[in-house]
């Protein structure tokens, strides 16, 4: 064996590939991304981008009844999206392992809400692994395999983000061959076909394959007890089990709980009869606390641990110090204030970007315009001010279609959400807008690309995930085939064209919509433009340039607008807001940046 270190995606990618896994699929989705891109990097396996997480589960289950190994991969949100599978195929079961890593966002560091989705385990009634470390992640990818094809369900693999990108040591074979696991297909109508009947009787199934599960030792291993204080014992799991290791060491007695459902009641039971006092460390829900209280089994967690945002050593060690628990070394490390002086860094939209130009124009017509998730969002960012609501994938579309019927007589209401979103979840509420006519005009920003989680291809790229040419989908024909009388394409940075489009739209009588095209300026291959400057002889000091909230147009020491030529990308919009002729790229003057 060797060592590597490998993050906790690329571990799991690692376990699965190790596993035999056959597919690979998912939808990207920081903190998940990683581990269909890690996948793609081994010899062997299918693995694909979705065009979202519904499709991807449900093609991965397929390809378990066909009798390979699959794996789905998506961050917490996503599961949202998938539920309607997973909890049909928990009663049906599988023939090929199949595992659904999905990467939970305490802190929400990028996504809307920090939901905790161990829920999903227990409403579900699949079960869930829930690793500490990169290491783990290897290993509980390959079992969880191994107990869904033993006890016919599928696995949910919890992650969370520091799991998924921190890094540590993981063995690897020094020499390894892919071997694809694969089992018979086997035509069963009476067990994969959901009618009420069989359902009926696949529901006494799930039971018994959760109450097999339980008597499994492999999983049942997965739980493990550290008894070194019979006073405090702390249960815990996943990245929290770090934290409680990192500032207590072995001062206390610890159960570790690697398989967070279904839980082992009777591990807990000995480890409480063990103690004399018990305590539950863990990020976000009571999950474990009030099940835990549902044994009969008194203990203390969210009294004094956060139910929001991510834990880290030093949160828990203030916490529990109002119960006495003190770190295993006094000059342990923990931080009472920390540092707040830093210059701010708000998240903006890059220079060159091409969704700038569409947003400046809104603002300025003052039109009512939702959106939703994805780089466009930081529209809604000071000083462009531009979108007014963001709820969920596709919700730009739909909640537009909804806020046009409650501010009816009024001006029409635009959505906006970029291509990939479109093809995720907006298609939907485009056609829904036109059938049921309503007072929206959607609004595709198409950068040619899935930005935001790290350029992954999508339907409209022309490429699969593996560079694999394929169709290349074209979004004003898709508006047009679902019955859109006009689609406005226009120049991502003409701002006159973007004006037109937005002015004939608020008049047009019938349905119609605006795609606006331009490539994400991080892509390779999109070439730079000439840097401009701002010649302060014209410059009448009116800072409309700064309006467009570009980062490389800053203050010169406070006084008058300046271009950084350096992050400078040329893409015109500043000449175009400009009246006065100031800017331009004919000459770098001298004290510029």
């Amino acid at each position: 064996m060797e060592k590597v270190i490998l993050t906790g995606n690329e571990a799991v990618a690692l376990g699965a590939w190790e596993a035999g896994v056959g597919l690979g699929i998912g939808y990207p989705g920081t903190p998940s991304t990683e581990i269909l891109e890690a996948l793609n990097g081994y010899e062997g396996p299918e693995v694909s981008w979705a065009v979202n997480e519904k499709v991807a589960l449900e093609e991965a289950y397929g390809a378990s009844l066909g009798g390979w190994r699959s794996l789905v991969t998506m961050k917490h949100v996503g599961l949202n999206v998938a539920s309607d599978p997973l909890f049909t195929a928990a009663y049906l079961g599988v023939n090929g392992g199949l595992v659904i890593a999905v990467a939970d966002d305490p802190g929400m560091h990028s996504s809307q809400n920090e939901q905790d989705n161990r829920w999903y385990a227990l409403h579900a009634k699949v079960p869930m692994l829930e690793p500490a470390d990169s290491a783990e992640c290897r290993a509980y990818t390959s079992l969880a395999f191994t107990l869904s094809e033993v006890h016919d369900m599928p696995v949910l693999l919890r992650l969370v983000t520091r799991v998924s990108h921190s890094r540590g040591l993981v063995n690897r074979r020094e020499t390894q061959v892919y071997n694809r696991a694969e089992r018979p297909y086997e035509r069963n109508p009476q067990k994969y076909v959901s009618l009420p009947a069989h359902c009926r009787v696949r529901r006494q199934d799930l039971e018994r394959n959760l109450q097999s599960l339980m008597a499994d030792d492999r999983a049942r291993k997965l739980n493990i007890m550290e008894i070194t204080n019979p006073e405090i014992g702390i249960i815990t799991s996943g990245a929290s089990y770090n934290y409680v290791k990192e500032i207590y060491g072995d001062r206390y007695s610890i159960l570790k709980l690697g398989l967070v459902y279904p839980l082992d009641e009777e591990i807990i039971r000995e480890f409480a009869s063990r103690v004399n006092k018990l305590l539950v460390v863990e990020e976000l829900d009571p999950y474990l606390e009030l099940h835990i209280k549902s044994m009969g089994i008194p203990c203390e967690g969210k009294k004094y641990i956060p139910a929001m945002y991510e834990l880290n050593p030093q949160i828990i060690a203030q916490s529990l110090k109002k119960v006495g628990l003190q770190p295993q070394r006094e000059d342990a490390p923990v931080v009472d204030n920390p540092v707040t002086d830093l210059p701010p860094r708000p998240p903006l939209l890059c220079a060159g970007c091409p969704h700038r130009g569409f947003f400046y124009m809104a603002a300025r017509e003052k039109i009512n315009l939702t959106g939703d998730i994805g780089c466009y969002t930081l529209g809604a960012m000071p000083p462009l001010n531009a979108i007014e609501t963001c709820v969920c994938m596709g919700g730009g579309f739909t909640v537009g279609a909804g806020l046009s019927l409650s501010l009816s007589g009024a001006n029409k209401v635009f959505g906006v959400l970029g291509d990939s979103t479109f093809y995720h979840s907006g298609m939907t509420g485009a056609l829904e807008a036109v059938y049921n006519k309503r007072n929206l005009v959607p609004v595709i920003l198409d950068n040619q690309i899935t930005a935001m989680t790290g350029h992954q291809e999508n339907p409209g790229t022309g490429h699969m995930l593996n560079g694999t040419p394929t169709i290349a989908q074209d979004v004003a024909r898709i508006l047009q085939a679902f019955g859109y009388e006009q689609v406005f394409n226009v120049n991502a940075y003409n701002l006159q064209e973007i004006h037109e489009a937005i002015k004939q739209a608020r008049e047009a009588k019938g349905q119609v919509a605006i795609v606006v095209k331009g490539p994400c300026r991080l892509l390779k291959g999109v070439e730079k433009g000439a840097a401009r400057f701002i010649d302060t002889e014209k410059c009448k000091d009116c800072r409309l340039c700064l309006r467009l909230g570009c980062p490389a147009i800053y203050l010169v020491q406070g006084r008058h607008p300046g271009i950084n030529k350096e992050m400078c990308v040329g893409c015109g919009l500043c000449d175009q807001v400009c009246h006065h002729g100031a800017i331009t790229s004919n000459l770098v003057k001298e004290g510029e940046r």
